[in-house]
């Protein structure tokens, strides 16, 4: 029962590739005594061509010798490809294929290769003996494994050479690459020479990069490994372990638990596995547990995975992964065999161990299942299906073997008729040696179209197809073709794979993947630490303002100078443009201020002008007084050249107008404080200095400060002007456009001169503060004095701190503390008298008690 639920489940498969003409889903039933072809065993046979008609049942009753065999599957294949080619008039006409001996495992019992068995018989216990064509040459086919061919070659070539040729059907082995240790033998398997860029490239598809190796420990091994390494050089590719097994490993059993803890607990997902490593390989897989399972296992042979009986689950990856030379599809075997067995269908299950397909080209329109649960029903329907046979490997080699055989003796037939040479040489040593001649340079191509080429003795073999073998349970086994390799595909890429064959052998759309470290997504850049392969890194992420926006980077790169990088650094950003504007809060507010300040500044000169007889007024100089009120105003007005975007103008009119603006105001303060001393430190109408009072002399210390800031500034525009800057790095992501002072030492002077007018202004104004009278107006013009000296000393370090618009906001706010302050300390209570106490702002209360 459990049998047919199998192939129940593997209908449902196999129906899913009804659309495709070249078949990719092949399936074959394990059965107990076929499960494992790879046990060692041995098959060759000896082959002669006579012009002695054979029988009609000649193949039949050789196979009937055969069939009982474990590798009668080779037999069949021989006799297959004779038999083709005995029935074609244009191949080797006048000629038959024959099997002189069959030895190995292949007549029933184990043989080992002696001279006895290659000497001259009269008569042969075997059938299909033909011992009177003394004088032809023999063909020794032998395999599957070369230590068999070896042994074989060292008999033959011992005592029978050159009277029979050797052909080789087993794995291409470098042993047998010497053409002078070995004129007469030949490899009928390819030498694998693209296979290395052929799992390269399969590699490089799903982005592998940390792969595991077995080899054996031969030269072969160290072959494949050089090849291996050369085409994974400058491509990324590393490996995680590289374990060389010798013979000798299988022997012990603490070779096999290392080798275990060393390829199963590997960090690879990855596996290549080549050579003659399968029998040590397939002992280590017993000891697994099914999550290990879950390894691709790139191989160049079929291995054959432990399952249990009861799991069956397709969501796991299972099997492995096969590179198998590319081989076109042999029509006929079946009905071959069916004919020489007198098989039906059902029976070709039991008999025939090799792949089976379905041909879908010409049954797909009728191919239904019912939904049925009865597995019954559906292994009746399989029965009742046409499908076809595939040769394996080493059968394909057979039949090319044989057809290269036909060839070699058809075109020295062909030759020798051309010539009418005349066959002066004796015996089937010459008749050997004039064959070997043309079958070293043979060129043909096969009945199903592969291009078979013996020069050198190997056959140049550059396309494969990439197979997925699974053991469901201990009786289904599947082989989906899962792509093809082939140098000769447009735009370098030489895998082709089929994504839906690829899901529906593994279960998955996407193949797991096998990296030594995780990808560097863009925002990162790769740092390799000592000792690390090149395949694994750590992830560091980018420097400030640096990016990588691609993944895997090495190095980081820099953002242009008006750029910025994002916050995940894997892409720059146009950098926005900022400066203190209208629209921003701060901005608005700063000027809000300044108009507010103008406007009561003027409103204060308004009610001056007003009230400009009354004795507040006229007291301490009404001229200065208008002078300060006007200055005061300019002095707030210059904050607007602070906000907005600045141009060069901007910049030049900022610094100077604020220069001068406060060089009025300080030495108006400092015209008032010397006018109120000269006003009460002259009671004497004799004595000098009140012609310095009465002739207006004060008023010029205003024209004379302001004429030394104007120099000043002259020379500070002379020598290194404001000018617009760009500030790029004070926030991020953003140019800040601001003025730049151009020369510090310049604008430090002006601070510095400003400095000097308004502490000659409070000395005064402090040793004034204590004159008698009412008409003293020094201790307002102490307090704002001491007022904007505070403002402009604390100005300095709170402007240093900052950067960007809130240098400017700072300077700004500087500027209308300093003003107010002067215009609060001097004007308000002045204007407070004015407006809310008239009657005090008369001579005679004034005289009466001190106001100021």
């Amino acid at each position: 029962m459990f049998i047919f639920m199998e192939v129940f489940f593997l209908l449902n498969i196999t129906l899913l590739m009804a659309n495709f003409i070249d078949p990719r889903c092949f399936w074959r039933i394990n059965l107990d005594e076929i499960m494992d072809e790879y046990l060692g065993l041995s098959c060759a046979f000896i082959l002669a061509a006579v012009q002695t008609p054979i029988e009609n049942d000649y193949f039949n009753k050789t196979l009937n010798v055969l069939k009982t065999t474990k590798n009668h599957k080779y037999a069949l294949a021989l006799v297959f490809a004779m038999d083709e080619i005995n029935r074609n008039p244009d191949l080797l006409p006048n000629m038959s294929l024959i099997i002189r001996y069959s030895l190995g495992h292949c007549d029933g019992k184990t043989v080992i290769p002696t001279p006895y068995l290659f000497r001259k018989k009269k008569e042969s216990p075997i059938p299909n003996y033909f011992c009177n064509e003394e004088t032809m040459c023999s063909y020794l086919l032998t395999g599957p494994h070369w230590e068999v061919s070896l042994g074989f070659w060292k008999h033959v070539n011992s005592f029978l050479s050159p009277r029979i040729l050797q052909l080789t059907y087993g794995p291409f082995h470098s042993i047998f690459s010497d053409d002078e240790q070995y004129p007469y033998l030949y490899q009928m398997a390819p030498k694998d020479t693209s296979l290395a860029l052929a799992m390269v490239s399969f590699i490089l598809y799903f982005s592998w990069n940390w792969i595991g190796l077995v080899i054996p420990d031969d030269d072969q091994g160290n072959q494949f490994l050089l090849e291996l390494k050369k085409q994974s050089e400058n491509k990324e590719i590393c490996f995680a372990f590289v374990k060389m097994i010798s013979v000798d490993d299988v022997s012990f059993p603490q070779n096999i638990e290392m080798y275990y803890n060393q390829i199963v607990m590997s960090s690879t997902n990855v596996i290549i596995i080549y050579g003659e490593t399968y029998n040590f390989i397939d002992l280590i897989f017993r000891m697994w547990e099914p999550p290990i399972l879950q390894r691709i296992w790139i191989t160049t042979k079929q291995l054959n995975f432990p399952t249990r009986k009861t799991d069956i689950s397709h969501g796991t990856f299972y099997g492995s992964l096969t590179f198998l030379p590319h081989h076109g599809v042999i029509s006929g075997f079946k009905n071959f065999v069916q004919t020489w067995f007198h098989l039906r269908n059902t029976d070709l299950y039991l008999v025939m161990q090799e792949w089976k397909y379905f041909n879908y080209e010409d049954s797909a329109s009728t191919c239904k299942i019912k939904k049925n649960n009865s597995s019954n029903a559906s292994f009746d329907w399989l029965m009742e299906q046409k499908f076809d046979m595939t040769f394996s490997e080493n059968s394909h080699n057979i039949y090319n073997a044989v057809h290269a055989i036909a060839h070699a003796l058809h075109e020295m037939n062909l030759q020798q008729a051309d010539n009418q040479a005349i066959d002066n040489g004796k015996g089937a040593s010459s008749h050997c040696l004039k064959v070997n001649s043309f079958l070293r340079r043979i060129y043909f191509t096969n009945p199903p179209g592969d291009k078979v080429f013996m020069k050198q003795r190997v056959i140049m073999q550059d396309e494969y197809d990439i197979v997925h073998f699974v053991n469901l349970s201990q009786h289904l086994g599947i082989k989906m073709k899962l792509g093809k390799f082939s140098p000769y595909l447009p735009h370098g890429r030489h895998s082709h794979l089929y994504v839906d064959m690829i899901e529906l052998a593994t279960g998955r759309r996407k193949m797991p993947s096998s990296v030594c470290s995780a990808d560097c997504s863009p925002g990162f850049r790769r740092l390799w630490k000592e000792g690390m392969a090149a395949c694994c890194f750590v992830c560091s992420p980018c420097p400030e303002n640096e990016i990588s926006n691609e993944t895997n980077m090495d190095q980081c790169m820099n953002c242009p100078e008006y750029q910025y990088a994002n916050t995940e650094q894997n892409k720059c950003i146009q950098k926005g443009v900022t400066f203190l504007s209208y629209e921003d809060p701060l901005g608005m507010a700063l000027a809000l201020m300044a108009f507010c300040f103008s406007a009561f500044t003027a409103v204060v000169l308004c009610v001056f002008v007003k009230h400009h007889d009354t004795p507040i007024v006229k007291a301490n100089n009404r001229s200065l007084s208008y002078l300060l009120l006007m200055s005061l105003m300019f002095c707030f007005l210059c904050s607007f050249f602070f906000i907005g975007l600045p141009n060069r103008a901007i910049c030049v009119l900022q610094q100077i107008t604020f220069g001068i603006v406060f060089t009025v105001a300080l030495s108006t303060v400092l015209a008032k404080t010397v006018t109120v001393v000269l006003a009460f430190k002259v009671t004497d109408p004799g004595r000098r200095l009140r012609n310095f009072l009465v002739s207006g002399t004060p008023n010029y210390i205003i024209p004379i400060c302001s004429l030394l800031q104007c120099v000043l500034c002259a020379i500070w525009l002379a020598v290194s002007p404001p000018f617009v800057d760009i500030d790029e790095h004070t926030l991020h992501g953003h140019i800040i456009i601001v003025c730049n002072k151009g020369s510090v030492t310049a604008f430090y002077c002006i601070l510095g001169y400003l400095a000097c007018l308004a502490l000659g202004s409070f000395s005064v104004a402090f040793l004034a503060k204590n004159l008698p009278d009412a008409f003293n107006e020094a201790k307002f013009l102490t307090f704002s004095m001491l007022v904007f000296c505070s403002v402009w000393v604390t100005f300095l370090p709170v402007y240093h701190s900052t950067k960007g618009k809130h240098m400017v906001a700072v300077e700004i706010f500087s500027i209308l503390a300093s003003s107010a302050g002067i215009l609060g300390c001097i004007f308000v209570p002045k204007i407070y008298i004015i407006l809310t106490r008239p009657e005090r702002n008369s001579t005679q209360k004034i005289r009466e008690k001190s106001y100021f």
